[in-house]
């Protein structure tokens, strides 16, 4: 048989240019087949054999993790020596060569000029306009060697050119590096930069800066000159940062003077994205309603009116009747002793929306103490911030609360009672959140109890029904606050452990209207409120024997309580919270079975309405109203403690999923608080309870 030859080549020299001389080429005499190492052995050796013989016949593949890298270290390392180069770059008179594959598989640019039959993907020079030489060398350097170096100097040209040349991820980067710089200064100026290079990312990442920083931004002239897309997304959105809705109205008003010729057609779709019924009663009749461009709108005029109309509704925020609404101006129909009449049938979910907070101004939900699967009760504390849907923990309370009473009044945050793991408790405490001391004591209640409900009516709280190991509770204490002390109210017509509690108030409106001779219409009104009622409402809960659906009414005028229409279900350890004029009652135990299943008291009709069913049975679970929504957090379904929550929609009459609690927690204190978050983030100091004066000092 004939012999053969490797031909070995000197890797070394092959970093040399490919004008330089040949290489020197090195051939290796091998051996013929009949060479010695092919010749019979007296030792015969089988790799396949071996292994069926030990059961071992799986392939096995062998990955070179470092092989791309040390590939295209030698393509960087032939590209700077132009070994094999084949296309070179023109950029402003400079030249940049490449290896043309590379190009096409790391640039989709170059892909798509390369991959068709152009004039291009033949020339071995190409000329590149629009984009700088720095950028397109630093591209090219990337494409070999997966690195980048971006700062303020370069950011914009590189993003620029790895937009033309589709490099998303190094426009992602860039993006996010200009995110990071970020300020009220700059930040209408990149946005204007993102939205003209379609960097999506990057705007979005300027709105929510500007969102976060409205009311700063809204003070620069360069504000007053943002395009009206871009205004009206601002200010749609729920998340918008701001300390009053007055705010939003004003930069509305402002922007519309910088060039009230050519913005005048927009005027009434921003005004309908101002949430008319957040704002101050007074401030929207003598600013928004007496402001001449909102005069002359015949929609502006109808949004006042659906405004004022849902601000004198009894039940603030529920749907208007088809056919009602308040205009002075025009073709409107007046109604006898009112001015309002409404031309036009109103979207009950757009009406809705409008009548709903911001989330910087919806307050906050405070979830307290409870327990969860260790067995032994929290002193921890929760906050929900709405507008960044995240919960955050808060200063602890003094000591362990299972089924404890919170109940927020005047500003502050009360919780009362409940059981510590070794005893029930009596004690209460409070936390200021503006003040940034932590929880404090107060006096405590005469009677120890857990099961606890708390509620708070014409500044006072009240600490209604609950149970210890031997008796469910009909009593019920009053706390004032101002002098720090708890007395006695007339008891409950049952006994309830686990009652829910909340307060209710029926509001009557007389609504007075003047007549202008000059303009010969209703030009003003005035508005004088009465209160049929404020009540307490009690409802559900267990009597020692089994789970209640009873309800009852207290009067604090006579002092009494009376029974009102029984819930559709037995519910004990129920949620229970108040929303637009209407009374929610949510999951709890019938006996000991978890419940799904939802009502809504209506006291103008005394009846209960099913709702649509929470996705969790929930016994022992939280409940509190905040922003046009029902929030049901935590409970325990019959297996487990939870620490989902989710989110009620009168509107759509449908639950919806919202971030986690920390703690899988039951029987926990839930109540609402008008404070903002801001207030929270703020470092609490410690501070040392003191001791109160008078009441049962069990603890």
């Amino acid at each position: 048989m004939k012999s053969f030859s490797f031909v070995r080549f000197d890797a070394n020299l092959l970093t040399s240019s490919l004008s330089d001389n040949t290489p020197e080429v090195e051939h290796v005499k091998g051996t013929t087949l009949d060479d010695s190492l092919m010749k019979p052995s007296t030792f015969s050796f089988s790799v396949r054999d071996a292994c069926v013989a030990a059961g071992q016949v799986d392939a096995k593949v062998f990955r070179d993790s470092e092989q791309p890298a040390t590939i295209m270290s030698h393509l960087e390392q032939f590209r700077r020596n132009q070994n094999m180069c084949d296309v070179i770059l023109e950029v402003d008179g400079h030249s940049l060569a490449a290896h043309r594959f590379v190009l096409a598989a790391a640039i989709p640019y170059f892909r798509a000029m390369f991959g068709y039959d152009v004039v291009e993907a033949k020339m071995g020079k190409i000329k590149l306009n629009d984009i700088s030489f720095e950028a397109l060398e630093a591209l090219v350097n990337f494409v070999y060697t997966s690195e980048i170096s971006i700062n303020s100097d370069n950011v914009q040209s590189l993003l620029f050119a790895a937009s033309i040349l589709q490099m998303d991820s190094v426009c992602y980067a860039c993006q996010r590096f200009m995110t990071q710089l970020l300020t009220t200064k700059n930040c209408l100026l990149i946005r204007q930069f993102a939205e003209q290079h379609n960097c999506v990312d990057l705007l979005n990442s300027s709105d929510d800066f500007a969102v976060d920083h409205f009311i700063e931004l809204r003070e620069l002239d360069e504000f007053k000159q943002i395009a009206f897309p871009h205004l009206r997304d601002l200010i749609r959105r729920s998340d918008l940062k701001i300390t009053s809705e007055e705010q939003v109205f004003e930069t509305v008003i402002e922007w519309m003077e910088a060039n009230p010729c050519e913005r005048k057609q927009h005027l009434p779709e921003l005004l309908s994205l101002v949430r008319l019924p957040q704002l101050n009663m007074q401030y929207l009749v003598e600013n928004v309603r007496q402001n001449s461009m909102i005069k002359e709108s015949r929609e502006c005029t109808d949004l006042v009116s659906e405004a004022l109309f849902v601000m004198l509704s009894p039940l603030k925020g529920t749907p208007l009747p088809i056919g009602a609404a308040i205009n002075d101006e025009g073709g409107g129909q007046y109604a006898a002793g009112t001015s309002m009449s409404i031309p036009r049938p109103l979207s009950p979910s757009s009406q809705a929306l409008r009548s709903r907070p911001r989330k910087s101004v919806a307050g906050v939900i405070f979830c307290a103490g409870g327990r969860g699967t260790g067995g032994d009760p929290f002193r921890s504390v929760e906050a929900f911030d709405c507008r960044l849907n995240r919960w955050i923990s808060i200063c602890e309370m003094t000591q362990q609360r299972r089924h404890v009473g919170v109940v927020s009044a005047l500003g502050k945050l009360f919780a009362i009672g409940g059981h510590d793991g070794m005893q029930h408790l009596a004690s209460a405490e409070m936390l200021d959140p503006r003040e940034g001391v932590g929880w404090r004591r107060v006096a405590p209640m005469r009677t120890c109890r857990r099961g606890i409900a708390a509620a708070a009516l014409d500044g006072a709280i009240y600490a209604v029904g609950g149970l210890d190991d031997t008796t469910c509770f009909s009593i019920v204490e009053r706390y004032d606050i101002e002098s720090n002390t708890w007395s006695d109210v007339a008891p409950m017509n049952v006994r309830r452990g686990g009652v829910g509690v909340s307060a209710l108030g029926e509001a009557e409106f007389i609504h007075r209207c003047f007549y202008s001779e000059a303009k010969a219409a209703f030009r003003q009104f005035a508005v004088e409120s009465t209160l049929s009622g404020k009540f307490l409402f009690a409802v559900g809960g267990n009597d020692g024997s089994s789970s209640l659906d009873s309800c009852e009414r207290y009067d604090p005028v006579l002092d009494k309580w009376k029974l009102v229409a029984k819930m559709t279900n037995r519910r004990a350890g129920a949620g229970v919270c108040v929303l637009d004029g209407a009374l929610y009652a949510l999951g709890g135990f019938d006996d000991n079975s978890p419940l799904c299943t939802c009502e809504r008291y209506d006291p103008h009709t005394d009846t209960w309405t099913q709702l649509a069913n929470m996705t969790f049975s929930r016994g022992g679970v939280g409940v509190a109203s905040m922003g046009g929504l029902v929030y049901a957090i935590g409970g325990h379904d019959g297996q487990r403690y939870l620490n989902t929550v989710e989110a009620y929609d009168p509107v759509t009459n449908s639950w919806t999923p919202v971030t986690d609690i920390k703690d899988c927690r039951a029987g926990a204190g839930v109540a609402w608080a008008d404070c903002s978050v801001d207030d929270l983030l703020r470092p609490f100091q410690t501070d040392s309870a003191y001791a109160p004066s008078g009441g049962n000092q069990c603890i």
